[in-house]
């Protein structure tokens, strides 16, 4: 069985990555341009680079508080390297953190693509009692200032289009529906600029995953350099304990 590949080629011992000399892609090649060629297979244009570089900024690092950051912590802590660390790090990513993006591609393209009204489109998953993705936050209520710059940057490049004005359309159908505003937030922000741009739904948490995997860096390497091992852990105060009170052991059980 052989393994097929339309990425990365090597040619007389030179690395090729879709069809370009890696050599000829260092110093001309930003890091997001480099990215958007290995997603997509073509380089990006000038608008489309910087969307993209936009785009994994606005993810880079959200502070200790989410999971990713908790985990990769905890796990540097136990006294593992920085590569561990960050792992533990990804692992953390799942539907109610990172994932969301994806799953807000997947609604917004389907529907888009589908011809869902945005009334329809929150009803069905109103219906369903599912919670659409993309939209509300535990902190902003009224708006996402992150959304509002990243909606800014795609106009003024010219990338803002039909999924972002659709996810606008159905963030005003939710407090229509619901009664209540859950903003769009900047997962749902990245998802509709990222459709816009022609990205398949199915890369959406690795979009994710490839902005904040620098602030995981980051925060590891804090925890190697200015924290003591094992300094990741709760004391009793800090713990509740909700299950059986102490008791003894009955006698049939007993062995000495």
């Amino acid at each position: 069985m052989k393994f097929k590949t339309a990425i990365t080629q090597h040619i007389d011992e030179e690395v090729y990555i879709r069809g370009y000399r890696l050599l000829d892609l260092v110093g001309n090649l930003s890091f997001a341009q480099a990215v958007y060629l290995l997603l997509r297979g073509e380089l990006p244009s000038e608008r489309e680079s910087k969307m993209l570089d936009a785009m994994l900024v606005s993810v880079i690092d959200h502070g200790v508080a989410p999971p990713s950051a908790i985990a990769a912590r905890c796990v540097a802590s136990g006294g593992n390297s920085l590569n561990v660390g960050v792992a533990a790090g990804i692992l953390a990513f799942g539907f109610a953190h990172g994932g969301a993006l994806e799953d807000a591609m997947r609604f917004l393209s389907g529907a888009v693509s589908g011809g869902v009204s945005p009334d329809r489109a929150v009803s069905e998953y109103f219906e369903k009692k599912l919670p659409i993705p993309g939209f509300g936050h535990k902190y902003y209520k009224d708006k996402d200032p992150r959304t509002e710059r990243l909606f800014s940057v795609a106009r003024e490049l010219g990338v803002f289009s039909r999924h972002c004005e659709f996810a606008l359309k159905v963030q005003d159908e939710i407090e229509r529906q619901k009664g209540k505003r859950l903003v769009l937030n900047v997962d749902g922000a990245i998802a509709a600029i990222a459709c816009d741009m022609g990205f398949d739904w199915r890369v959406g948490k690795g979009l994710f995953i490839l902005g904040r995997v620098a602030g995981l860096v980051a925060h590891v390497y804090e925890e190697l350099t200015q924290e003591k091992p094992f300094s990741k852990r709760l004391d009793e105060e800090d713990i509740e304990f909700v299950g059986t009170p102490k008791r003894e052991l009955p006698g049939e059980f007993k062995r000495s």
